[in-house]
């Protein structure tokens, strides 16, 4: 009777000193992230919601500040200039995503056919453009553009004909899917590189003996394999092309009125703040743009749900 209790007093020390033990390391554990959990609620989480905040009021010259809930939504998803900067991307993406994802594989696969050095240098010279901050390449894109001092003005003066305005009204689209395809491709095709260098070669091996050539093996095996790649950098591209901002604010001064306040929503929220002091109409409007994100976010990633599936 008496081990009984001392085996049962043994067991019970021991679970006491277990559970101390993962107490311990559950308090490790949270003081290593810690440091990120600050910064995370200081910098992401405070300023939006306080961001959130000030969306649900109004602030009048005469009336003041009101609380007003969920009328700048409806404003913003009633204003005809955020629907149509909305629309704008929508366009953009259908146009842009396409461009960029034929680019960015096609150029991952004939680097993963390559065995010399040229591919080590080519790799690095297609990233390069991610690399350089997107303010020096709209920068560098709005020179190159110039009807007046840039290249193209020399290069069409030797044909005896005039540089056309790429950022006109009628050009400006076109112009911007140049600029973004050229700072993203190298990144997305970095990707895909990645997934193709983790493909088994005994693969590639079973579909030569099989009587595959190289481009029946790339776009039978290669592309199929990699399309958990795709999906991720489509969804990228996606969240990346509805934030649209950067490039087009860069350009509007060069664009003599072709990109306007409203040309994407983000710009449409810029404005609002900085040039009519609306910061609770811009916090919703920028909400708003954050819900139809996720919405087509969302609708891609449950048309894609099963694994590996694009189309």
């Amino acid at each position: 009777m008496s081990t009984t209790i001392r085996v049962r007093t043994t067991s019970a020390g021991t679970a006491r000193v277990r559970t101390g033990r993962s107490g311990r390391r559950q308090w490790i554990g949270w003081l290593f992230i810690a440091p990120f959990g600050i910064v995370f609620l200081a910098f992401l989480v405070a300023p939006l919601a306080y961001a959130f905040g000030l969306s649900l009021f109004t602030q009048k010259l005469a009336t003041g500040t009101s609380f007003d809930g969920l009328a700048n939504y409806a404003q913003a998803f009633t204003d005809p200039l955020f629907l149509g900067g909305v629309a704008f991307v929508l366009l953009f993406s259908v146009v842009l995503i396409p461009v960029q994802m034929a680019v960015s594989l096609a150029a991952a696969l004939v680097l993963d056919s390559l065995t010399t050095r040229l591919a080590n240098f080519s790799r690095l010279m297609i990233f390069v453009p991610y690399a350089v901050p997107a303010v020096i390449g709209a920068l560098m894109w709005g020179f190159l553009y110039s009807p007046q001092f840039g290249p193209l003005t020399d290069l069409f003066s030797v044909f005896h004909q005039t540089a056309p305005n790429i950022l006109s009204s009628r050009n400006v689209f076109g112009g911007l899917i140049n600029v973004v395809n050229w700072q993203w491709a190298g990144y997305y095709m970095i990707i895909i590189y990645a997934a193709l260098r983790g493909i088994d070669s005994s693969i590639y091996e079973a579909a030569e003996i099989d009587g595959a050539n190289s481009w029946q093996i790339a776009i039978r095996v290669k592309v199929p394999m990699v399309a958990s790649a795709l999906v991720l950098i489509l969804v990228f591209a996606l969240i990346g092309t509805f934030q649209f901002f950067t490039e087009p604010k860069i350009l509007t001064a060069a664009s003599n009125g072709a990109i306007t306040p409203s040309f994407t929503p983000n710009i449409y929220a810029y404005t609002q703040a900085f040039s009519y002091t609306q910061f609770n109409y811009a916090s919703a409007l920028s909400f708003a743009l954050g819900a139809v994100v996720f919405i087509a976010v969302y609708i891609f990633l449950f048309a894609t749900r099963k694994k590996g599936r694009i189309l």
